[in-house]
């Protein structure tokens, strides 16, 4: 019995925000499905089928470890808020921020560890980190991005797209045009095109299903209960950013 109480209070509570939404119902499946953690709460923006209201957040949030919000700015920006004031880490893998929303959230992360990433999957930061080494020693390569996404997407170009390309121009001082599809059910398409003379580099990330952007996004939330406050992203996790 001992040894079951400390393997419980040992675990993450994790509440889930947008848990209503495809991505929300995911994540709630892998924080249930994850032996180290368990479901604080879930919510969105009306109550519905074991999601709580979002107007409740705030009474549930002293007994969380983490949160991990999949909404909207707007909605993100406000939950930031509340997670600053209870000191709490939140995961974000929300995009389409305005500069405003961004720097706010850089603002409330003086108060609490904020992790923000418009994508979750390990693998996917990890072609971003070799995409800007690969256009550091590609002179005179040109550089095209392209992504596809399923038809209900509403920002274009992906927050992930757009992050290939805030990297790669760290490095590279031509112009990285990028282009986006909406169509059928695709899950997230990224594709960095190198074309140089007599050659062409194609560096591909698919994704098959929301599973990998939910397990990213608890892996996330398990590592940031333990960090200081600040803005941090996958190239944290990985230690990517010598890459």
């Amino acid at each position: 019995m001992n040894i079951i109480k400390r393997m419980s209070a040992s675990k993450t509570a994790v509440i889930v925000l947008g848990a209503a939404g495809k991505m929300g119902v995911k994540i709630m499946e892998k924080v249930r499905g994850n032996p180290w953690c368990t479901l604080a709460g879930a919510f969105d923006l009306k109550a519905s089928g074991g999601v709580a209201a979002v107007a409740d957040l705030e009474a549930a949030l002293p007994s969380a470890d983490a949160v991990i919000d999949f909404t909207a700015p707007a909605a993100s920006a406000a939950h930031a808020v509340l997670c600053a004031r209870y000191k709490k880490p939140l995961v974000i893998g929300t995009t389409g921020f305005d500069s405003d929303q961004l720097t706010l959230l850089r603002e409330l992360s003086k108060a609490c560890p904020v992790f923000i990433s418009p994508n979750m999957s390990p693998a996917v930061n990890l072609t971003i980190a070799v995409a800007r080494l690969m256009a550091a020693r590609l002179p005179g390569f040109d550089i095209h991005i392209s992504e596809a996404h399923h038809k209900f997407k509403k920002d274009a170009p992906s927050g992930t797209a757009l992050k290939y390309k805030a990297r790669i121009k760290e490095v590279y001082q031509g112009e990285v045009p990028v282009t986006s599809a909406r169509a059928g059910d695709i899950v997230g398409e990224h594709t960095v095109l190198y074309a140089g003379p007599y050659e062409r580099v194609e560096l591909t990330h698919r994704a098959h299903s929301r599973d990998v952007f939910a397990e990213g996004a608890v892996r996330a939330a398990l590592w940031l209960k333990d960090q200081k406050p600040g803005v941090y992203d996958y190239f944290d996790l990985l230690d990517l950013k010598a890459l």
